[in-house]
């Protein structure tokens, strides 16, 4: 008996699946699979594991080291792995142990442009058969369980912003020097057609790739700065549409590298005129049971602009916006971008329909598309974190019936707290908001912390371009 079956891992469904995964793997004559999971940071990490090997993994899950889960960005270890709780407080990590990577068949495609390798995404577990508490995709699965319990299921779809650049010369492991990254366009011509025919080349690739890798993909648009792009995705329920998120930035950025471009999600660059990107969340709950599917944000009364639980999740959005803004904006880059007048937010707020707002009310009683846009994100963001976070947050508000305050029809020049200027300030403020830190695990809150703060430590030991020319030749 096999990790799987052995700890009940597996639904029927499941079971089925991954038994026509080893059908279709044969029939396809596929070579290899790639095995991964979303770390603490939204990067996949895993192996590749031969075709032959693949009905084994199905049965047992595949170890790695557990100290994938203890490091920062830089892949810096920031806990002990050697104490006898890993540096976390979690027994089962001690000693460097090995985490189980457990596939959920339902996320099997075939990357086509990677030799037809299949992938799997995977949720993590301890060898003794529990869930990992650290794994993001867990932690998701976890909040869209507790919307269950509410009676709701969760309808999110997202609009991120990135850059693409042609490479001219180097490579991307640096051995050959940098990279000099070659500017598809000049900017500032939002939504052009011109601009939009001028990358039709690789933007056709995308499509044909990202099709056939079922990624719904609504539109694929020209930003407003140099280089700049934006790929928007038709809503899905719960978890998945984090998954499609970690699938559409992974394959963006490999079939890119392929055909000698480069997709960076990075917020900000630091290349001249580039414009910050963002990532704009769209949310809805959605009614199970006797009322299955319904939108539970359309309000009954027509004047209305949310249902009394949109107005009670929109509610807890803005309570909690400070503590889970570390979620939304995880890098330090990332708070660059939370400038006034610049169509991003700065402050913690809501309007109907004005993109200066950070949550922003959206759609119509009429067509019953009535939603919430929160446009604080960065487009670097663990999709899993993100919308847990966001979930959370608002449930929080239904449970305790939190009520909305008035809309802010001038929201850069309306008085309200302000949205976090740096990632030290968010990490402050999700360590002062218990709240929220209960309801989303404490456990993880603490973890997360830590990672968060060992970047902030070591940007702020770090010498910077400005330092050097603004005191070098002064003093």
């Amino acid at each position: 008996m096999g990790f799987i079956e052995r700890y009940g891992l597996y639904s029927d469904d499941q079971a089925r699946s991954a038994a026509e995964i080893v059908r279709r793997v044969e029939l396809e004559k596929l070579r290899s699979v790639r095995v991964v999971f979303a770390d603490q940071h939204g990067l996949l990490r895993g192996k590749t594991v031969a075709a032959a090997e693949l009905e084994s993994v199905l049965r047992s899950g595949l170890a790695v080291v557990s100290t994938l889960l203890s490091k920062d960005t830089s892949g810096t270890t920031v806990y002990q792995a050697f104490s006898p709780d890993g540096g976390c407080g979690i027994a089962e990590m001690a000693g460097a142990g090995d985490v189980v990577m457990v596939p959920d068949p339902g996320t099997f495609r075939v990357l086509d442009w990677a030799g037809k390798s299949g992938w799997l995404l995977c949720d993590l577990y301890f060898t003794n058969g529990q869930p990992v508490p650290l794994c993001s995709r867990g932690l998701m699965q976890r909040a869209v369980q507790r919307a269950a319990e509410f009676g709701y299921d969760v309808l999110t779809g997202a609009e991120l912003e990135f850059h693409l650049f042609r490479v001219d010369g180097g490579d991307h492991a640096g051995h050959a020097g940098p990279l000099q990254h070659q500017l598809l366009n000049s900017g500032y011509q939002l939504l052009s057609e011109d601009r939009i025919d001028a990358i039709a080349p690789i933007v056709t690739i995308f499509d044909e790739h990202l099709q056939r890798l079922g990624v719904p993909v609504r539109t694929f648009e020209v930003e407003f700065g140099p280089s700049q792009f934006e790929v928007t995705l038709s809503p899905e329920t719960g978890v998945q549409a984090a998954d499609t998120v970690m699938l559409l930035r992974s394959s963006l950025k490999q079939i890119a590298r392929r055909h000698g471009y480069h997709v960076t999600f990075m917020c900000r660059p630091k290349i001249p005129r580039v414009f910050s990107s963002g990532w704009h969340l769209h949310q809805s709950l959605l009614h199970t049971g006797e009322r299955d599917g319904e939108n539970a944000f359309v309000p009954d009364e027509p004047r209305a602009i949310l249902s009394e639980v949109g107005r009670h999740y929109l509610a807890g959005q803005l309570r909690h916006a400070s503590a889970a803004s570390v979620f939304a904006v995880p890098t330090i880059n990332g708070y660059k971008r939370f400038q006034s007048y610049s169509m991003a937010p700065d402050r913690v707020l809501w309007a109907q329909g004005n993109r200066a707002a950070m949550l922003r009310v959206c759609g119509s009683a009429a067509d019953r598309s009535s939603h919430v846009e929160n446009r604080v994100g960065e487009p670097t963001a663990n999709p899993y974190l993100y919308i847990a976070s966001q979930l959370t947050a608002g449930l929080n508000g239904i449970e305790q019936r939190w009520e909305l305050g008035p809309a802010a029809d001038e929201p850069y020049e309306t008085e309200a707290p302000r949205l976090p200027a740096t990632l030290g300030e968010a990490i402050d403020a999700l360590t002062a908001d218990t709240e929220f830190a209960e309801a989303f695990g404490k456990q993880f809150v603490e973890y997360y912390v830590g990672i968060k703060s060992h970047e902030v430590t070591r940007f702020n030991a770090a010498v910077t371009d400005w330092e050097h020319n603004e005191y070098f030749e002064l003093f």
